[in-house]
Parts: structure tokens; sequence; C-alpha cells
């Protein structure tokens, strides 16, 4: 679905990725993990043309999209949707407006369509009987919820999160990752998701990739990871076991 080759990214002297070769399958759930800085939310945003590659190449769905254009981004940004570290719903409109937002400014739907997917998306997300109110009148953790049924019902072919439970305490925590685990199996997405929770990690995803000083210093199965040898990974693997 996603593939980079020989990737690398500057701002400025300053490299923070370095000649990175990645693939990430069809339907997957990914995990890029590391420490803050090592290039995790840039990778992201590199998918979608939000920043544009120092040299390699980027490949979205079987096409080559390193040189596109801002217009030609557009079609590569429909199949991508994104959920950000906050939920950032407008705080004027009401959840349910929040969620058909989306699909009344890029969609020919009528309402009566619109009203159905926004109920479907908001039962995905396990979100009943708060269409009325406004964002500041629920929980922290129901606005992720209705949040990413913001992104999903647009039907993206890729769901990218960047550090999706950060500021939510460790209930919600694994409620919203077993979410994108439902999620991602049920509309049948590919999942990339940018964390710094290896437990999370551990707990839902296919493939977790480690990245260090713009390197990938350790990729494969959750099994894998945990046989890892690299300090990093070891680092990241005592967290987990609480030593």
């Amino acid at each position: 679905m996603i593939r980079f080759v020989n990737l690398k990214k500057q701002f400025g002297e300053r490299t923070i990725l370095d000649g990175i070769d990645l693939t990430i399958k069809k339907g997957e759930i990914l995990f890029l993990l590391g420490a803050s800085g090592v290039g995790k939310s840039v990778t992201l945003k590199l998918i979608v043309g939000l920043l544009r590659p120092t040299s390699g190449e980027i490949f979205v769905d079987g096409q080559n999209v390193t040189n596109f254009s801002e217009d030609e981004f557009l079609s590569i940004r429909r199949k991508c949707g994104m959920v950000f570290q906050h939920p950032a719903l407008f705080d004027s409109l009401t959840v349910y407006d929040n969620v058909a937002f989306g699909l009344r400014k890029s969609l020919r739907m009528s309402e009566r369509e619109i009203q159905a997917r926004v109920q479907k998306c908001l039962s995905l997300v396990h979100v009943r009987d708060v269409e009325k109110k406004l964002p500041t009148e629920i929980s922290y953790g129901t606005q992720k919820r209705v949040s990413l049924a913001r992104t999903i019902a647009l039907q993206p072919d890729t769901l990218l999160f960047d550090e999706p439970t950060t500021g939510l305490d460790p209930i919600t925590t694994n409620a919203i990752n077993q979410l994108i685990k439902e999620l991602s199996r049920e509309l049948q997405t590919t999942s990339v998701v940018v964390s710094h929770d290896m437990h999370c990690a551990l707990d839902i995803a296919d493939h977790i990739v480690v990245l260090d000083k713009g390197s990938i210093v350790a990729q494969g199965t959750p099994a894998e990871i945990m046989a890892s040898p690299h300090p990093l990974v070891r680092d990241f693997m005592a967290e987990v076991r609480g030593d």
C-alpha cells in the first residue's frame, strides 16, 4: 500500500530520515515507534504530501507520488484519513455536524444519506446519544472517538494516527487502541500509528518499526521485536516489563 525507497528528509543541515526503506502492506496495522524528534510524525506527513522528501521515492497504492503537485496529491489525500494528537473538533458545531462536515464539503450526498453515514460511524466508535452535544459537553476521550468517526466517515483506504492516545488515562488509552484494531479489521483499512508506547504496539500491531537517529533500527512482528537485541528496543521492553 505504501513504500519508501531510500527516503531522506532534511531540515536545513539536520537530517531527520536518512535512507529509509519501508513497505507497509495493504490491510496491516503498522506502529512507528521511537523517541521524540526521530521523524515519526514527519513520516506520516510525507505520505500525504504535507512535507516533501529531500531525496528518495514514495509510492502510495502503486503510484510514485514523490514529485506530485498539490493538485495531484488531492486524490492521495482522499484515500488517507489522518487522526491527529488532539481531536481538533469545531467547538461551535455539534457532534453530528462535526462528523457530517467532511461529507457535506467533499461528497454529493443527500442529508438522509449523511445522517445514515454519521450514525453508522458514531456506532463504529461506540459513541451514542451525544449527536446534539457540543465538543465541550463531552469527555476528552469521547472527543477522540468523535474525531475518529469524522475521519472514517469519508471512507479512507488508509488511516494515519499521530500519537492518538496522547493525554489519555491508561483505561481510555487501551480503549482507543482496541478501537483502532476493531476499525482496521472491520473497515479493512491500512493503519499507520505513530506512538512511543511499546505496550500498545505489542498488543495490536501486525508490524512494528523502531526509528532512531534517522534510521530503522528494528522492525518485524511483535514477537520478532520482543526478541530484538538492539539497545533501544531493550529499553522499550524494560518499560513494558516495568524494570
